[in-house]
């Protein structure tokens, strides 16, 4: 088939033939740097699709890096691309470089696909998907394809090395202790690949480009597969840990006597983390979390206004724009539609996520095994993830967050930073009494304005009074 033939590692043997034979149709593979993931799922992949003709995924967190990460990365051993020793001439119909799409001879096709691109995937034929580098994707992307994967009988692998204790940490702990999965950590002192002048020639390179803290965490995240400690480069990792630490994420009820308010990113249309918050008795309290499904803001205001999050919308200073294809600005819009809109002053960058540090702090977050957990669970994950870029020339972080998933939702919060502490720590006042007129019918009766309800409450305030 191939003048490249794929060996199997001794390490690599138990996710092989797991995967490779279909004992199990999720598996997790948490594994350090240089394990050979990639390899090992492209050379399954095609090796189920040649049995099964459908349609397969290879998906990156991001579209823009799967070419160099997948599609052009070549074998440094024989020269190839990793692709073409994968998916042979032999083995192939056709190949589209443009869109990273082969059809093979029997009918089954195999694309590169990116987390942030996955509302936009359309395959009622898949049979497989392969999500590289799971803990940097986004894990709605998941959420999104698992439907048309369960409805063909398919299989779902999830490849990584860790990045905190994010939603990768959370699908291993739930996948170890079901049946259903294979789930496994393979770190480089459990599987012998690097010896240990290789290991510390990694770890001196790593200190010498991200600094000695920064530098040690990477190594541990990539070699050694810890969990422990936040992303590298997270702007919130080390609250959101201390929030977790505390038991901040805790059930959390939605008090009916005090509004639920909201903060908003507002960028482009399809992408608008709101987060929906109470505050009681100067504790912030984290009720929901919500991302838009559509592109049309008057769906997000009737699935606020639904959940009865009627209180103040915290919004970015250019909500003054012009935008949603209309004439109107956006408080404009947001005012039309019921919403009350409060717009929050311009500040630093630096500024904003000080602030947001500091809700974490004070934030108790709603956890459990409801639809809301869930949200806000997802919402929580965003802030783990929401990290720097950095800078390979001068071998420091930018102060610019990483443009992916998480960055909206991180930006959402540095709004709710800045606002938690303006909202009136009061129960709303209740309504004025009714005032009563009465009518006198043709007839000569006397009618009031008051229900019957009314007229029962006006007797029962009538007795304590004279009581």
């Amino acid at each position: 088939m191939s003048e490249h033939v794929f060996r199997v590692r001794r390490y690599q043997r138990p996710f092989h033939e797991t995967w490779s034979q279909l004992k199990k149709r999720r598996l997790i593979e948490i594994a350090h740097r240089r394990w050979g993931k990639d390899e090992v799922a492209l050379n399954v992949t095609r090796d189920l699709a040649l049995q099964r003709p459908a349609s397969y995924w290879h998906c990156l967190p991001e579209y823009s890096q799967a070419r160099k990460a997948i599609w052009a990365a070549v074998n440094p051993h024989t020269g190839k691309r990793r692709i073409d020793e994968a998916f042979p001439a032999a083995v192939r119909e056709s190949v589209n470089e443009q869109e990273m799409f082969i059809k093979l001879r029997n009918g089954a096709t195999w694309q590169i696909v990116g987390s942030d691109r996955y509302d936009a995937l359309v395959g009622a034929g898949v049979a497989g998907v392969v999500f590289s580098e799971w803990a940097l994707a986004n894990p709605s992307a998941w959420a999104y394809i698992r439907p048309m994967v369960e409805e063909n009988g398919g299989w779902a692998a999830f490849i990584t090395t860790p990045r905190g204790n994010n939603h990768a940490k959370a699908m291993y702990d739930m996948a170890k202790g079901n049946g259903n999965w294979f789930a496994e950590v393979s770190s480089v002192r459990e599987t012998g690949a690097l010896g240990a002048e290789q290991l510390e020639e990694a770890l001196t390179e790593y200190q010498a480009l991200y600094g000695i803290d920064f530098g040690l965490a990477l190594f541990e995240q990539e070699y050694l597969c810890s969990f422990t400690g936040a992303m590298v480069g997270a702007y919130f990792g080390a609250e959101m840990a201390k929030a977790e630490r505390e038991g901040r994420m805790v059930h959390v009820d939605v008090d009916p006597d005090y509004p639920v308010h909201t903060a908003w990113d507002l960028g482009a249309t399809h992408n608008n983390p709101i987060w929906c918050f109470q505050v009681i008795k100067d504790v912030l309290r984290i009720v929901d979390f919500y991302i838009p499904e559509s592109d049309d803001v008057a769906d997000w205001c009737k699935w606020l206004t639904d959940q009865g999050y009627t209180g103040n919308d915290y919004v970015p200073h250019d909500i003054l724009v012009t935008e949603w294809g209309s004439k109107r600005t956006r408080i404009e819009v947001l005012r039309g539609l019921g919403r009350k809109p409060m717009r929050i002053p311009k500040v630093s960058v630096a500024d904003g996520q000080q602030a947001g540090r500091t809700a974490i702090n004070a934030a108790l977050f709603h956890d459990g095994q409801d639809a809301r957990a869930q949200r806000v669970a997802h919402g929580a994950d965003g802030l783990k993830s929401y990290r720097r870029e950095w800078d390979d020339e001068l071998k420091t972080f930018r102060m610019t967050p990483v443009k992916d998933w998480a960055e909206h939702i991180g930006s959402a919060w540095r709004y709710l930073g800045l606002s938690w502490r303006e909202v009136k720590d009061e129960k709303p006042t209740p309504p004025p009494p009714k005032e009563v007129i009465y009518t006198a019918r043709p007839d000569g009766s006397v009618v009031s304005n008051m229900g019957v309800r009314d007229q029962i409450e006006a007797m029962i305030r009538r007795k304590r009074g004279s009581e």
